[in-house]
């Protein structure tokens, strides 16, 4: 897909969709309803200008205006190196706090917010704060965990699932979910389940690449579940276009898998971007016709983990792209 039929497919956006009536965000989740459509993105830098934030906000609702989403996901960055001894291959910079980011400077969005966590960030008493002071109509949450056993914390994961169970059950909590992690330990829908029965509604997963390990994944969690005859919760599948060999390093230092083949095909090809798009819309035909022919609730998440315009101009069409595939029967 050229630079030229991204744009037209972005232009194109509002037309998908529209005059539709759809559950709220929470109504599909606690529903167990297929279909839910997100995008996620990044606070700006903590060093950004009060200035530079609000424009970018203004950037950012532009873009997304015209999406027929059910919700957009606000990222909560952390250093990740304890998890990965080799070179960053974008520097890691600290960002905004995305609840300061949503309450601030998102006042153009009226749809519901899924906000990231990293729960080892954070004292107790800050996440009760948040926690407390936290807009349930519009705000649902993802709490995430270390990203490695050698990280020193100030909250666990377990601790800030019983600080919710205590003080805001009503506030709808998810969990992350990652193939990768399947794959090496084969017990990853075992900590889905575990996670379910402290409270999370739904899951988000990592970028997935992987699809026959993400099927795997997804399959061993839903005869899980019929096993111990609880119903299973929606899993959010998160794409990720690659426009470069830089992107592909990043995703993978981030711990995504890349088939082979397809990292081949990438390196090779005169236009990694098109190719990446095109796999992308691939694995999701996929991923649908799996998890419908299963019974298995699901959904998509688009990020872009660069912040070159024609990377995030592509993830804005894979978007629209999903919703026409959500809503064909």
């Amino acid at each position: 897909m050229t630079d030229a039929e991204l744009s037209a497919v972005a232009a194109g956006a509002g037309m998908v969709g529209a005059g539709t009536d759809r559950p709220s965000l929470r109504d599909m989740l606690v529903g167990a309803h297929s279909g839910v459509l997100l995008v996620g993105i990044t606070p700006p830098r903590r060093s950004a200008s009060h200035e530079q934030v609000g424009e970018i906000a203004k950037v950012t609702m532009a873009r997304l205006a015209h999406l027929n989403l059910d919700g957009l996901v606000l990222y909560d960055i952390d250093d990740e190196s304890d998890r990965n001894a080799d070179e960053r291959p974008f520097p890691y910079l600290p960002t905004m706090d995305p609840a300061v980011f949503h309450t601030e400077h998102l006042h153009g969005w009226r749809r519901p917010v899924v906000i990231y966590r990293c729960v080892g960030k954070y004292p107790e008493a800050d996440l009760r704060t948040w926690l407390l002071s936290a807009d349930i109509d519009q705000v649902v949450s993802v709490f995430v965990g270390a990203s490695s056993g050698q990280k020193a914390v100030q909250t666990e994961l377990s601790q800030a699932h019983a600080l919710r169970e205590g003080i805001r059950p009503d506030l709808l909590l998810g969990g992350v979910c990652i193939t990768e992690r399947y794959a090496r330990g084969g017990d990853e829908h075992l900590r889905m389940l575990a996670k379910q029965s402290r409270g999370c509604t739904f899951f988000i997963s990592q970028v997935v690449y992987d699809v026959d390990a993400t099927k795997s994944m997804l399959s061993d969690y839903f005869y899980a579940c019929a096993d111990r005859r609880t119903a299973p919760r929606p899993v959010i599948l998160t794409l990720s276009v690659c426009g470069s060999m830089k992107t592909l390093s990043f995703l993978q230092w981030l711990g995504v898998d890349v088939p082979r083949w397809l990292e081949n095909t990438l390196r090779h090809s005169a236009d990694p971007l098109a190719e990446s798009y095109d796999q992308c819309v691939a694995n999701a035909r996929d991923l649908t016709t799996f998890c419908r022919r299963l019974g298995m609730p699901f959904g998509f998440n688009v990020e872009s983990v660069s912040i070159r315009k024609v990377e995030i101009d592509a993830s804005v069409a894979l978007a629209v792209r999903l919703r026409e595939m959500l809503d064909r029967r």
